[in-house]
């Protein structure tokens, strides 16, 4: 649409003077009754000269991204197709696995739908994530071909407008989708649930979690540094992918707790910020949930400032010990959400009036009032994950902008599959 009006506001607002940015306004004013009167001709040649994708990347020190659909000349080893795919800004920065023909054949051997169908559109480009698109980004991450119907899983998550991989994808916010895996299919890939089930060492976890990530840049256009903002950034933005710890969980598994039979394998996508941790070494009732709460309390979280989802990572020793005390996992979440606050006194007087702005339900007027770290008890998300130690994991999310999607891993008609080998069987 090359004739459409449009005016961008420069984000370097950030952090300039009033009367700086009433200068800018005053512009901004100009340029927008420029557009609006400005004949259509006349704007499809300045459209034509615009550079403001190349200016904004020229900032950057990574490669500028290129349509995926521009001809590539078939490179004559591995190290030049690296480079190539590095150069044209389909990376994420780590080398990948050449998706050939053949390779992309063996992982479409696990999906009983067509190459063409579409499992869903992917913003902020909206780019149709064909099965066949999904399926050369799992090759670039490494995947097995056995890992595809996990992936397309997620797609269809990241898809559903609920989840609103269209903030995640722009905000300035440090925030990547968590993939939480539960079912029998964590058992036969081998996905990580124990020790150390957010770090390395696992080819399901990381190759899964970084598929993920490639579609949304390759598919969805989220690139760093031009339509992803994030302000920092956080390492899980490369791949965030566990598997709940159902051997040890002495509760209902996420997935049971969604609506789904514990037979069904399902994928949960959280929009997550990066993983918080703090250690209770006394191990008892009250010292696990006490040690919980002051550190989601603290000032400055994103769900203090946006409500939503917060999630609980708890290993599965203290998990043990909280239920034969006679706690439920509905009876963890009332907890915290009745005794995680934040006094509103924390707040410097300059930040209130955002919270205000946000939290607008909350009392304001009180004295001694109190920031809730979510709105409701069911907010509060506990999946347990790891091995038995004094370690639990806080998650602060995107808060209410998102709220986590659960898909089941299924045929293409919705019918859960007991196994990944029975799409192989049935295709």
């Amino acid at each position: 649409m090359p004739s459409l009006p449009i005016v961008t506001i420069p984000y370097e607002l950030f952090g300039l003077t009033d009367e700086e940015i009433e200068k800018t306004a005053e512009t901004l004013v100009g340029d927008v009754v420029a557009a609006l009167i400005t004949p259509r001709e006349r704007l499809i040649e300045e459209f034509r000269n615009k550079q403001g994708v190349e200016q904004v990347e020229s900032k950057l020190s990574r490669p500028r991204a290129t349509d995926a659909y521009e001809p590539v000349r078939a490179p004559a080893s591995l190290a030049e197709a690296i480079d190539v795919f590095y150069q044209r800004g389909w990376t994420d920065g780590l080398p990948i696995v050449p998706p050939t023909e053949a390779a992309v054949e063996d992982m479409l051997a696990y999906t009983d739908r067509g190459p063409d169908d579409v499992v869903g559109k992917i913003p902020p480009r909206w780019g149709k994530a064909t099965v066949e698109k999904v399926a050369v980004n799992a090759v670039m991450a490494g995947c097995l071909p056995q890992y595809f119907p996990v992936v397309l899983a997620a797609t269809e998550a990241l898809a559903e407008p609920s989840f609103n991989l269209f903030a995640l994808q722009a905000t300035t916010n440090p925030v990547a989708p968590l993939a939480i895996v539960n079912g029998p299919v964590v058992k036969e890939l081998g996905i990580n649930f124990s020790f150390n089930a957010f770090g390395p060492g696992w080819r399901p976890n990381a190759t899964i979690g970084r598929a993920i990530r490639l579609i949304m840049t390759n598919i969805g256009g989220g690139i760093p540094g031009t339509t992803d903002k994030a302000i920092q950034g956080q390492p899980a933005k490369y791949t965030f992918c566990i598997a709940e710890n159902e051997q040890e969980n002495p509760w209902e598994p996420l997935s049971v707790e969604r609506g789904f039979d514990a037979q069904v394998s399902t994928v949960t996508l959280v929009g997550a910020q990066a993983v918080h941790n703090f250690v209770s070494w006394a191990s008892t009732p009250g010292s696990i949930l006490s040690t919980i709460l002051n550190g989601m309390s603290a000032m400055g979280t994103n769900n203090l400032f946006h409500a939503g989802t917060a999630v609980i990572a708890m290993n599965p020793g203290h998990a043990a010990i909280l239920a034969r005390d006679g706690y439920s996992k509905e009876g963890v979440k009332r907890f915290l959400f009745d005794n995680v606050r934040a006094p509103m006194s924390k707040l410097h007087p300059d930040e209130v009036p955002h919270y205000q702005l946000r939290r607008p339900h909350l009392n304001w007027q009180v004295t001694d009032g109190l920031i809730s770290v979510a709105d409701k008890w069911e907010d509060i998300m506990v999946v347990v994950v790891g091995a038995a130690g004094v370690h639990n994991i806080f998650m602060p999310t995107f808060g209410d902008p998102t709220v986590p999607v659960t898909r089941a891993i299924a045929f293409k008609d919705g019918t859960p599959v007991k196994s990944v080998e029975e799409l192989r069987r049935r295709r």
